[in-house]
């Protein structure tokens, strides 16, 4: 008898056990927020990807949305933030905080579906986080653009390091807001109007990349390209650097990336050419004059951040390869740092690296854990046309005799007098055999 109670009493604690599990899921459950039809934009850096350079996806001085949220290190700028959010509240007499707050908790299942993960703060520290941070960019970005909001006591622009360090983390994928909410908080503040019709936030973060990347081609390449989709700060550099549809070459299949080097290109006889102020995908091969346009690309400390970022951004939200196939294609020209010297020599890379090895380990560092679709290569055509042209032995032959003969006019004189004197020569041979 006390055997079969005992047994009853073991069923029924298991049978608690089984409903306290299933209360549990189904609570985890309801806490779920809802999906909705937009696509994921903002995306945590693959594991493979992050294993190259940790440091290039992880914010140094600053947190930027939910995803690096918390980390120890970047607590202290929490302060600065906050300080931002009140200047940022005296922008406009329109709205005021509670304003604010409702407009980003009445955004919050879209903003929580545009990162790419669960997003496990709750509803009351999410909208806090997403209004500090927005308000954060929002006031970075109008104190960049207008000298004269800033505070001489601000512990930010009084201090050119740290501003720098801002905007590099300001452009790690793991560390975005979408743009949509800064749209949307931004439009009562009054800024001076201008002729086009670039959104107010677009023309704020054109004024504060375009200088700070020296990609000239930033502002240039964007002026026809429509932003109104932008997603967050990566998706808009990847928009102004990637040309338009009507602007890319002709698809053609790729035979296979046997790209010849700069070295084995100047060889044959390739003359370069710069081309400033044009988009980095701007690369031209004329096989009728040799001449190969490359456009202009200072290489800084922070290139492989920027890089790596936006190739990161490509692989996860799979939209286009061309900064993937632009990063392919340099680390096949600059195969060694003898390429690199050629193409500082001809005024298209400047390097403000410690040397040029720097620059080609840093192309080939970028290649590792990317690939290219042999089928819709971007540069399919300008490799095989540059491929064609190394193949015709007379290019090679005159390069040579230019090069290595006639480098400077007292090697060619001395080449001149040698073929005038070997032909001198025969005419005398030739003389003394019919004189017999």
């Amino acid at each position: 008898m006390d055997q079969i109670q005992a047994a009853i009493h073991i069923d029924e604690e298991a049978m608690i056990d089984i409903e306290k599990l299933a209360v549990s899921l189904h609570e985890e459950l309801e806490s779920l927020y809802p999906l909705s039809d937009q696509y994921n934009s903002i995306y945590r850096v693959p594991k493979r990807l992050r294993e190259l350079n940790e440091k290039a996806y992880t914010p140094q001085v600053v947190s930027i949305g939910p995803l690096h949220y918390g980390t120890d290190k970047l607590i202290p700028m929490e302060e600065h933030k906050r300080r931002y959010l009140q200047d940022f509240l005296r922008r406009t007499e329109a709205k005021n905080i509670v304003d604010y707050v409702a407009i980003i908790k009445s955004n919050e299942v879209k903003l929580r579906n545009s990162y790419a993960e669960d997003i496990k703060l709750g509803s009351d520290e999410f909208v806090k986080m997403i209004l500090v941070d927005a308000a954060f960019i929002i006031e970075i970005l109008l104190k960049s653009k207008f000298r004269n909001l800033q505070n001489r006591n601000d512990r930010i622009f009084t201090k050119p390091w740290m501003i720098t360090d801002i905007m590099f983390d300001m452009c790690l994928l793991e560390n975005q807001l979408p743009f949509f909410i800064l749209k949307e908080l931004v439009a009562d503040i009054p800024m001076a109007s201008t002729d086009d019709n670039k959104p107010p936030i677009i023309k704020l973060i054109h004024e504060f990349t375009k200088d700070s990347w020296d990609f000239s081609k930033i502002e240039d390449n964007s002026e026809n390209k429509s932003f109104d989709r932008v997603e967050h700060l990566v998706d808009f550099l990847s928009i102004s650097l990637v040309p338009s549809e009507s602007y890319r070459p002709e698809k053609k299949k790729l035979g296979s990336l046997t790209t010849p080097t700069v070295t084995e290109l100047h060889q044959a006889g390739v003359k370069f050419k710069q081309v400033p102020n044009k988009s980095l995908f701007e690369m031209k091969f004329d096989g009728g004059s040799g001449v190969l346009e490359i456009p202009h690309l200072k290489v800084v400390k922070e290139t492989e951040l920027l890089f790596r970022n936006l190739l990161a951004f490509e692989q996860c939200h799979g939209s286009t390869n061309c900064i993937n196939d632009f990063v392919v294609l340099i680390n096949h020209l600059v195969n060694t740092p003898k390429d690199v010297d050629l193409l500082i020599q001809f005024g298209i890379i400047e390097n403000w690296l410690s040397d040029s090895v720097g620059v080609s380990t840093l192309f080939h560092n970028l290649v590792k854990e990317t690939s290219i679709i042999p089928d819709n290569f971007y540069f399919s055509v300008l490799v095989d046309d540059m491929k064609s042209y190394c193949k015709t032995p007379w290019h090679r032959w005159k390069a040579t005799l230019k090069q290595d003969y006639f480098r400077n006019p007292w090697t060619g004189i001395s080449v001149f007098a040698a073929i005038v004197l070997l032909g001198l020569t025969c005419v005398q041979t030739v003389y003394s055999v019919l004189k017999k």
